[in-house]
């Protein structure tokens, strides 16, 4: 008869009870920091958009008075050159700030979930 492999066990260190329960804390307050560094990274988000949009609606709008104004085809165009460098610079300085909150708001979410595990991670060194 062949051989059969035995099976063997393999020994698993059982948690403690307060240590299980220690860990689900630790895991809840993780979460909680979490939820809380999102939101105000949200709330910071919110207001750069409205900022942005109420700023970039008050620029149009003294533009289209000045193209009211205008006098000429030539100073019509030249408010409107200025409108279109503004807005451009204006749009990318935006964007390049709405970027930044977006890399912070992913940075936050997930910073208390780091700091759980570099807790919970053995160091072999």
């Amino acid at each position: 008869m062949a051989n059969r492999p035995t099976k063997r066990k393999r020994k698993v260190p059982m948690l403690k009870v307060d240590e299980m329960q220690k860990t689900s804390n630790e895991s809840v307050n993780a979460m909680t920091r979490s939820f809380e560094g999102a939101t105000k990274a949200t709330q910071a988000i919110t207001a750069e958009i409205a900022d942005y949009t109420r700023r970039s609606f008050e620029h149009g709008a003294k533009t289209m008075e000045k193209l009211v104004g205008a006098k000429s085809p030539d100073k019509a165009f030249e408010v409107q050159t200025e409108y279109a460098r503004a807005a451009y610079e204006s749009y990318v300085s935006y964007a390049t700030n709405l970027c930044q909150l977006y890399v912070d708001l992913g940075r936050e979410a997930f910073r208390s979930y780091q700091d759980l595990t570099a807790k919970l991670t053995p160091n072999h060194h």
